[in-house]
């Protein structure tokens, strides 16, 4: 098959058994790879449906000025996009973007507004957020994506991931293990499946400092899950349970990913290998594990991979939070 542009090589990603990864029960583990998408992570699937499906209703004008707020792969995933289509691009990061994201983008050709005042939560987020909304006061054509309330964010992973997903799968899976930030991904995912398997248990990997389920804000220095303001799109009554991992054991997820299954992984499929290793031991025999490694390592060199790096980190655990709104329990293992 030719494909028409990059654009349409997004999606089809492969599923594999990690059983060298997870080798000593019964419980059996499977990831699809979606660092394999053309833009090197799962937020192909969002800038591809939310540029193409803005095109043909008009919200995005033709030569239209998007404007977002991203911590990395986004931008990536828009930046190329942007070039298919004939858009321009401004994406507003903060310094914990890895230096290799922020140089993919410019290559690209898209414009880079990085701000630096931290917010009242002690991170970024509202910060880059009330930028893309002071520039969108400045462009006439401007376009806000909008990733943390638009509802195109999740209906890509829904007829996406999710849809892939029901073909692929050998056997009903028990458990989805994904990060979260957005939500987007967990929630169009885990709403077709459970449409096919409506026993699954779907268990959000979060970020230790991060506000999503309920807890305090502490410093998080690995970019991709987690996040200092709850987005619209979140709803925690979807989510059975939440795991959390600290930045090192992101990172040495990594690292056994990479030794075990030669699989080089960015650090949020990191967060998703270091919250299976904490579930597997409250899970019944023969469970069988699905996630998704969002992203791939080369854009973590001077962040995963850097010894240097990782010794710098100093985590501070904090106890868990026994109240949170919802139905859902929490799982605090550190």
């Amino acid at each position: 098959m030719v494909h028409e542009s990059i654009a349409d090589c997004i999606g089809k990603t492969p599923v594999v058994a990690l059983s060298r990864l997870f080798d000593g029960g019964d419980v059996s583990v499977h990831a699809k790879l979606e660092l394999l998408n053309p833009g090197g992570s799962v937020k192909d699937r969002p800038a591809k449906y939310i540029i193409e499906q803005g095109l043909r209703d008009g919200s995005i004008p033709p030569g239209g000025h998007l404007v977002e707020s991203t911590s990395g792969n986004l931008g990536v995933a828009l930046a190329m996009l942007c070039r298919v289509y004939g858009l321009r691009l401004t994406c507003v990061v903060d310094p914990n973007i890895s230096r290799t994201n922020l140089q993919i983008m410019r290559c690209f050709g898209a414009g880079v507004d990085m701000v630096q005042e931290k917010d009242s939560h002690g991170g970024y987020l509202e910060t880059r957020i009330r930028r893309v909304k002071s520039l969108l006061k400045t462009l006439p054509d401007g376009v806000w994506v909008n990733q943390y309330a638009n509802a195109r964010n999740w209906h890509s992973h829904y007829h996406g991931e999710g849809e892939e997903l029901i073909g692929e799968l050998p056997e009903a899976p028990d458990y989805l293990v994904a990060g979260v930030s957005t939500s987007g991904t967990i929630l169009g995912v885990s709403r077709r499946l459970r449409e096919r398997f409506p026993a699954l248990q779907v268990v959000a990997v979060d970020a230790l400092g991060s506000v999503l389920f309920g807890r305090s804000e502490g410093r998080r220095r690995l970019p991709g899950i987690g996040a200092s303001r709850v987005p619209e799109l979140l709803v925690r009554e979807e989510v059975d349970e939440v795991i959390y991992v600290s930045d090192l054991e992101s990172c040495q997820g990594c690292l056994d990913l990479l030794a075990s299954e030669g699989i080089f992984a960015g650090g949020s499929s990191g967060s998703v290998i270091a919250a299976i290793r904490k579930l597997i031991p409250q899970v019944p025999r023969a469970s069988r594990i699905l996630t998704l490694l969002p992203d791939r390592g080369d854009r973590y060199l001077d962040l995963v991979y850097s010894a240097e790096w990782r010794a710098s980190l100093e985590e501070r655990y904090r106890p868990p939070n026994a109240e949170w709104a919802g139905t859902s329990r929490e799982t605090v293992i550190v």
